[in-house]
């Protein structure tokens, strides 16, 4: 695919790699298009189970490329609206996904960057990555990146990244959730990444669309009786599927379940 993105897949994998290298894989206009078409491609294609989102060379997405911020600062405010609308279709098209998205973090994210591993389900990343939510070192905010950012780490964590632009190291990112597990370097990158994808892939395609779903729709909501009306709806509907049916069909009589058949 063009415009600084290769896709692929493989045995039920959707593979997204952002293949700017010479520029660290940074955003502009056209990459954020790209992945957007990538993620909706991979969303239509049946035959997909997982995507992962992962980088060539030595950082993984260092946020806004610097020839595309020359350009945005003479935008006008309907420009600036349009390329933020861009940006947001972008990041929800990753994180509305029924399907699961596991960032594969190999180098430095900063600024958006870090938006697009938080806007993914899971994220393991090698010991010497940094982060950054970097925007108000240049008089501008992480508006679009935040729902996804506060929604991996916290608003009381949010607001010293977001406020000092410091660096913070991959041990940091996993203490504060950013980031599910850290490995040694690429080797260990890759197997990790091996055994989380099998284990996705172990599971019933439709309930991991569904459970995606039912997090969205209980994150940050009380327990009240409308909550618990809704969640006795869901499952019941999703006990009723034909894939719920052979799931505990394959597990009562000892089997693997369709889905699994041919591994």
């Amino acid at each position: 695919m063009s415009d600084g993105i290769l896709t692929e897949i493989d045995a039920g994998v959707g593979l997204v790699t952002l293949d700017r290298p010479d520029r660290h894989n940074a955003f502009d206009d056209a990459l954020i298009r790209s992945l957007t078409a990538a993620f909706s491609a991979m969303e239509r294609d049946s035959s997909v189970r997982v995507v992962v989102l992962g980088s060539r060379g030595g950082s993984f997405c260092a946020g806004a490329d610097l020839n595309w911020m020359k350009r945005a600062a003479g935008y006008g405010p309907e420009e600036t609206r349009r390329d933020t609308l861009d940006l947001a279709a972008m990041l929800r098209a990753a994180c509305e996904m029924s399907k699961p998205v596991v960032a594969r973090v190999q180098g430095p994210a900063y600024g958006g960057g870090v938006g697009l591993i938080a806007a993914c389900d899971i994220a393991i990343a090698t010991y010497d990555a940094q982060f950054a939510l970097s925007e108000v070192k240049l008089g501008i905010i992480p508006a679009v990146i935040s729902p996804y950012v506060i929604g991996a780490i916290g608003a009381r964590r949010a607001r010293r990244y977001m406020l000092t632009a410091e660096r913070f190291s991959a041990a940091e990112a996993y203490r504060i959730g950013l980031v599910h597990e850290i490995v040694p370097g690429e080797a260990e990158l890759d197997e990790a990444l091996g055994e989380i994808v099998d284990a996705l892939l172990g599971n019933g395609p439709a309930a991991l669309g569904e459970c995606k779903a039912l997090i969205r729709a209980v994150e940050n909501r009380p327990v009240g009786d409308e909550l618990v009306e809704e969640t006795a709806e869901r499952i019941g509907r999703v006990r009723a599927s034909a894939e719920a049916r052979e799931g505990m069909a394959a597990f009562l009589e000892k089997r693997k379940p369709s889905w699994l058949r041919g591994q």
